[in-house]
């Protein structure tokens, strides 16, 4: 049976369109109203509550917590210091991407993670292999219930119930008190907007969803379920394992995995060269760097509006932009080629409600991969398969200021 998360029961009230789907073993919902654009721009212009409980959560404890995380951890944790949050990734020997994760470092000796697949074993095997007697790795993924509260209003609607939310800076991370309960909280979030993730203890989440319910109706804070969070998450260029890429643990050869630099996130590796450290995976991103030998490159793709509109057009049928949101592999063609020459192939599509047209992640080899650089989308219309035109684009595609600035105009005038 299906788990759910500590706050299903405020929550399945307001699913009003009675849809459940599975994430780690909880029950979760896609969307909570028939229109999703509804739950879309309460991130993009009001305050947005989601929950992610379904990850896997991790306390790492102890004087060799450091150590453990600096050799388990590709990009350098001695970076985040207490009071700040990392997003960073694990790799295997040969610098192949394991999975994603985010580290909050709440004390001196003392960090907690979200991973999207199991990580105790991983994490409990290295300790032991690097002979790291004074750490200690908790599974407390029962023990807490998150909430990501995210979008324009994030701010005003915490501020509301504690302290010191208009100081806290972009990853950063704080311990604190609501209505007399412990709580922490880091300015993170996976919309590529303002936006705060707050860790509460399993028994006190009931009581923490109605607080944030009773200070956030003036800023109309409102439930979104996983499809508005991921049109999202696109629009800022955030990559979703399962879908962008996969664990090279489950792969069966390379062509499935991923490394760092092929991902797009070369930029944790900009002191790799000075980086004393010995961490999985190192030799082989060293090598990829000096010799420049990733295989493709992960870009963006906006579509050609105008031959999106033609091609639909010519089959009689409406231009479809209405909360399209697709996660399936559609292959990419060299333009002007003969015979279609394959190239790449994108990952995730979606209308952007923001850009107002469709736009993508998608991987492609080197000389492709430019900024401007025109190629071929295969999409499907009338169930037929028809090429348009799209052009790569750096990522994000949305990144506004108040996603790292400290907030302005926060309202702490209701307590």
């Amino acid at each position: 049976m299906p788990k759910t998360t500590p706050f299903h029961r405020c929550l399945a009230p307001m699913n009003h369109v009675g849809i459940w789907k599975n994430w780690s073993g909880y029950l979760v919902a896609p969307n909570y109203q028939h229109s999703i654009l509804t739950e879309y721009y309460a991130i993009r212009n009001a305050a947005a509550i989601f929950d992610t409980s379904p990850l896997f959560k991790y306390r790492i404890i102890g004087e060799h917590s450091s150590a453990l995380l600096s050799y388990v951890l590709a990009r350098n944790i001695g970076d985040c210091k207490t009071g700040m949050a990392q997003y960073s990734v694990m790799c295997d020997e040969r610098g192949f991407v394991v999975q994603d994760c985010v580290v909050l470092h709440v004390e001196e000796d003392e960090f907690w993670m979200t991973t999207a697949d199991p990580a105790l074993w991983y994490l409990e095997q290295t300790a032991r292999h690097l002979n790291l007697q004074h750490v200690r790795i908790e599974d407390v993924s029962d023990d807490y219930g998150i909430l990501a509260v995210q979008g324009l209003h994030a701010a005003n609607v915490l501020g509301q119930l504690t302290d010191g939310i208009d100081q806290l800076q972009y990853f950063g991370v704080t311990k604190a008190n609501i209505a007399g309960k412990p709580v922490v909280i880091s300015r993170t979030g996976y919309t590529g907007d303002l936006g705060y993730e707050i860790w509460s203890a399993t028994e006190h989440c009931i009581e923490l969803w109605n607080l944030l319910f009773s200070v956030g109706s003036g800023f109309n804070l409102t439930p979104i379920g996983t499809t508005a969070l991921k049109i999202a998450r696109l629009e800022a260029g955030l990559l979703l394992m399962g879908v962008d890429f996969y664990s090279s643990r489950y792969a069966w050869v390379d062509d499935q995995r991923d490394t760092p630099l092929e991902l797009g996130w070369g930029w944790m590796f900009k002191k790799l060269n000075g980086d004393p450290r010995e961490f999985r995976g190192k030799a082989a991103l060293l090598l990829e760097t000096v010799e420049k030998s990733n295989r493709w490159k992960t870009v963006g793709l906006v579509t050609d509006w105008h031959d999106y509109e033609r091609l639909h057009r010519e089959t009689g049928i409406p231009t479809n932009k209405h909360e399209v949101y697709r996660e399936a592999t559609m292959s990419i063609y060299r333009r002007g080629s003969a015979n279609w020459e394959y190239a790449g192939y994108a990952s995730s599509f979606a209308f952007s409600p923001l850009l107002q047209k469709p736009i993508a992640i998608a991987k492609l080899p080197n000389d492709l991969a430019r900024p401007g650089t025109e190629v071929d989308l295969e999409i499907s219309i009338l169930r037929r398969p028809a090429n348009v035109l799209v052009r790569v684009a750096s990522l994000p595609f949305f990144n506004p200021p108040r996603k790292t600035t400290t907030p302005s105009g926060v309202n702490l005038n209701v307590r």
